[in-house]
C-alpha cells in the first residue's frame, strides 16, 4: 500500500507468464468471491489508444483490468473492492498501475461485454516509467471517527491510516469510517466514482485493521450505498 501510487507512462516491457497466471488465478477467485467478471487483458494496447488516453496522459499502456459485471446487480463498491485487492497483487509482483474512469477506449473494451454485463471502469497495468508519486491525504481525524467520541482502538487507527494510501477519483477523499461498538461504518461521500472509491478504501482498510475483532456493519462489497 506505501508503494503502490498511480502511474500513467509505461515501458515496453512483457510481464512475465508466472506474473500473467497469478493475476489471472487472482481475478477468477475475485470474480467467484463476487459474481463480478474481472477480465486481465495482456498485450492489448488498443484499450488505451485514440484522443482520451492521450488526453488523460496514458502512455504505452498494453495490459489492463476491465472491471465487469452483470447488469441489474450492485457494481460499483464491489469492482473498487475486488479491484484494488488485485492491483495490490499486482504491485506485489512488482507491477504498476492507474485506475481510469474515463480515459480509455471505451468502445475497444466495451467489445468484452456479453449482453447482460455492464463496465464499472479499467485499470492500466504493466512495468512504469516511474514508481510515481504519493499523493497528499486528509489529516486522518478527518477520514474516522467514532460515534461516542471515544479514544480510537489501535486497530481502528491502523484501517483508517491503510484507507488514507488508497486512490480515490481525483483524490477527492470524501469517504470515512465510524466506530459503533465493534462495527465499522464506511460512509461513502458525493462526486465521481464515490461508490467505487468505497470499495477501494474499505479494502485498505480490512488490511491495515487486519485480524482485530470487529466488523462491517453490513455486506460492504454486496451494495453500492453507505454501510
Amino acid at each position: 500500500m506505501t508503494a503502490r501510487h498511480s502511474v500513467r507512462r509505461y515501458a515496453d516491457t512483457p510481464v512475465p507468464a508466472a506474473i500473467r497466471d497469478e493475476l489471472i488465478a487472482e481475478a477468477a477467485r475475485c470474480n467467484a468471491d463476487s459474481g463480478l467478471n474481472i477480465h486481465v487483458q495482456f498485450d492489448e494496447p488498443a484499450g488505451f489508444s485514440g484522443l482520451l488516453p492521450h488526453y488523460g496522459s496514458f502512455r504505452g499502456v498494453r495490459n489492463y483490468l476491465a472491471l465487469i459485471g452483470h447488469t441489474g446487480t450492485p457494481l460499483d463498491t464491489p469492482a473498487g473492492y475486488y479491484g484494488e485487492r488485485l492491483v495490490l497483487l499486482a504491485q506485489h509482483l512488482g507491477l504498476n498501475s492507474c485506475w481510469a474512469g474515463l480515459t480509455y477506449n471505451k468502445r475497444q473494451v466495451r467489445t468484452l461485454l456479453a449482453a447482460d454485463e455492464q463496465l464499472a471502469l479499467v485499470v492500466a497495468l504493466g512495468y512504469g516509467e516511474s514508481q510515481g508519486k504519493p499523493h497528499k491525504s486528509k489529516p486522518i481525524d478527518k477520514l474516522g471517527r467514532t460515534r461516542d467520541g471515544g479514544p480510537w482502538p489501535d486497530w481502528f487507527r491502523a484501517g483508517v491510516e491503510a484507507a488514507a494510501l488508497a486512490p480515490t477519483a481525483i483524490n477527492q477523499q470524501t469517504f470515512s469510517f465510524e466506530l459503533v461498538g465493534d462495527e465499522v461504518h464506511a460512509h461513502r461521500g458525493r462526486g465521481s466514482y464515490a461508490a467505487v472509491d468505497l470499495g477501494i478504501v474499505s479494502y485498505h482498510f480490512e488490511i491495515g485493521a487486519d485480524n482485530a475483532d470487529w466488523r462491517w456493519a453490513d455486506s460492504l462489497v454486496t451494495s453500492d450505498e453507505t454501510v
